[in-house]
């Protein structure tokens, strides 16, 4: 199943490694380092209009990507876990 993750851009559910709340994570080293590598290969994708909220790591043929996006992580998850897709 395709989820929506914003600015008209969808991934495959199956290629979603995990779902990261940028407000919680973004202060860690581990996370700055892991984002420093990611812009160096060019594996980050800006689905956001605005400020980002959240990311998701992709494992897209055989390279991880790092897609930005304005929607929560938790809005992101429920259209996961739901068939219609609603989030409410």
């Amino acid at each position: 199943m395709y989820i929506n993750i914003g600015k008209n851009s969808v991934v495959l559910e199956e290629e979603i490694l995990g779902i990261f709340d940028l407000d919680t994570c973004a202060q860690s080293g581990i996370t700055k380092r892991f984002f420093q590598n990611a812009e160096k290969e060019n594996a980050v994708i800006n689905a956001a209009e605005d400020i980002p909220n959240a990311f998701l790591l992709c494992r897209q043929e055989d390279r991880n990507l790092v897609f930005l996006t304005q929607s929560p992580a938790k809005t992101i998850y429920k259209r996961m876990i739901s068939p219609t897709g609603r989030t409410e």
